[in-house]
């Protein structure tokens, strides 16, 4: 049974991308199949996994707008039995476009119905913010991981983002749910980063994963190379640390639970 997660956090600059490309790298070491899909007009998670954001082989934007074939849209990632498809400069488009369409919520979740299932797992990495692609891709998703940074206004960006999944849970997606909340370049030296720790812990208890994504130069420059950090220096902390992600992933995996 295949999992698919929108990893989301409307603030910018919190990690998302980099646990995007890093989580499905690292799920994929452990030996299983992974989609990545770039819903961000910014496409960084497609040059962060060396494909070209300008020249994808059938662009998500057609699969959006005109019910192209998603299978057109998928790219193998070199090196890796991984596959993605890519972000980029045309999603802009798309999300304008959306908004005069006729079921423009579920335009996604309906493309991905005739591939889902060839995978383990579909990582959506979303914009930074609160849009129709965004929408998208929590409509088709089973779950959300949220990565944020633990600083001041941390809590205040969380809290729109959980009334917008509860407005989406209500309305278009009764199944969707919060799989974890990740501690992104987290520094246990700063009493800051404690502190938020410590209340993201009291308020959602055991939604925060055990896993923090320590701040980690291997993590920063992985991507100019048009790799994951397990793939650029598997030794890092970064790229351990995510491995670490991977693991509580699938521990947390219902059909895991289902099976056994």
């Amino acid at each position: 049974m295949s999992r698919v997660i929108a990893v989301a956090n409307q603030k910018g600059g919190v990690g998302k991308t980099t646990t995007s490309v890093n989580l499905a790298a690292s799920l994929h070491a452990v030996k299983r199949s992974v989609l990545m899909i770039d819903m961000d007009p910014q496409g960084n998670a497609t040059t962060g996994l060396g494909l070209d954001k300008h020249n994808p082989p059938a662009p998500l934007s057609d699969v959006l707008i005109n019910d192209g074939n998603i299978k057109q849209s998928i790219q193998a990632i070199p090196n890796t039995r991984m596959s993605a498809i890519s972000g980029g400069p045309d999603l802009t488009i798309a999300e304008v476009t959306l908004m005069g369409l006729e079921e423009r919520e579920y335009r996604l979740e309906t493309a991905l119905r005739s591939v889902r299932n060839d995978y383990d797992f579909v990582i959506i990495d979303c914009p930074p913010s609160l849009n129709m692609l965004t929408v998208n891709a929590l409509v088709a998703a089973d779950s959300v991981l949220i990565p944020m940074q633990c600083e001041y206004y941390a809590m205040e960006g969380l809290s729109a983002l959980i009334r917008t999944i509860e407005t989406i849970k209500e309305a278009a997606n009764p199944d969707l749910h919060i799989c974890g909340l990740l501690r992104t370049m987290y520094d246990p030296r700063s009493n800051l980063s404690r502190d938020v720790s410590k209340e993201l812990m009291a308020v959602f208890k055991d939604k925060v994963y055990n896993t923090a994504i320590p701040r980690n130069i291997r993590l920063a420059e992985a991507p100019s190379y048009g790799l994951p950090a397990l793939m650029y220096d598997k030794t890092s902390r970064g790229a351990l640390a995510y491995l670490a992600l991977a693991a509580e992933v699938l521990r947390k995996d219902p059909s895991r639970k289902a099976a056994a």
